[in-house]
């Protein structure tokens, strides 16, 4: 086995540091007991923790923020596993057409992106609506869930469909049995990946967001502009514990490591 040397644990772990530096800034900033951005030094306080029950706007953004990233990451994957199945699997004219389309989302501005959007969905009667918003981060969301199914559906070995179609399963039985474990670890990324990027989708939803759809990402941004109190440090450090409390959870009950690289993926390694 090879190990890293003295130079490559250093810069991994300046690497980490990096990282980890803002998120550690953020959440030693909330205890501060000023009125202003500062690190406490002296004295740590719950002040802006307690302030959040004072805004419930926060809150209410905040439910609205995981409504929408759950039913937008979930609808992307229902439609990004066919797609991916069908372009990894078969050759067809159009193929990378349809591929690049389905993509392109990536390449566009959420800019042009957001205006786009607001004036579609204000000519077919969606604007201002949750369905609206909903649909519109399931076009932000869609490439990089299908991304990963790629990626998942192309390294399949189909062998193992075919002596199941040979034993005399149905393709319903087929696709429940056999394929969908086999690119589980592409779809669970896929659809964390497209969860954590409409709960973090900021610039195209300001355009199609209404006060009645307000996402808490938005909505702290819009507090920003008008208040400079450590409030919006405490929002973040609560959302970055539920979101450390979220994957312990997951580790503890099935396992980062099989859920995202399979079962038995890791039992070779040395």
């Amino acid at each position: 086995m090879t190990r890293n040397g003295p130079l490559a644990l250093a810069y991994h772990t300046l690497f980490i540091a990096f990282i980890l530096a803002p998120i550690l800034i953020v959440c030693w900033v909330a205890f501060t007991p000023l009125g202003y951005l500062s690190i406490p030094i002296d004295a740590f306080s719950l002040r802006w923790f307690r302030a959040i029950a004072d805004y419930p706007e926060f809150i209410t953004a905040f439910r609205s923020s995981i409504a929408l990233a759950a039913i937008s990451s979930t609808v992307a994957i229902g439609l990004s596993v066919p797609a991916a199945l069908a372009v990894a699997r078969h050759r067809f004219p159009g193929r990378e057409a349809i591929t690049a389309l389905f993509l392109s989302p990536l390449m566009i501005p959420p800019v042009v992106l957001g205006v786009a959007l607001l004036r579609f969905f204000t000519q077919v009667g969606l604007g201002g609506t949750f369905a609206g918003l909903v649909l519109g981060h399931i076009v932000i969301v869609f490439p990089f869930a299908l991304r990963l199914e790629l990626a998942a559906a192309a390294g399949m070995d189909r062998s193992i469909e075919h002596a199941a179609i040979s034993l005399g399963a149905s393709d319903a039985a087929v696709f429940r049995r056999v394929t969908l474990p086999l690119i589980l670890p592409g779809v669970a990324s896929g659809w964390l990946l497209a969860f954590i990027t409409s709960f973090d989708e900021v610039t195209m939803t300001v355009f199609v967001a209404t006060p009645a759809t307000m996402t808490l990402p938005v909505r702290m941004f819009l507090y920003i502009q008008d208040n400079i109190d450590p409030l919006v440090t405490s929002v973040s450090a609560v959302v970055i514990v539920l979101t450390a409390i979220f994957m312990l959870l997951i580790e503890w009950l099935y396992g980062l490591e099989r859920l995202f690289a399979g079962p038995g993926r890791h039992a070779g390694s040395p």
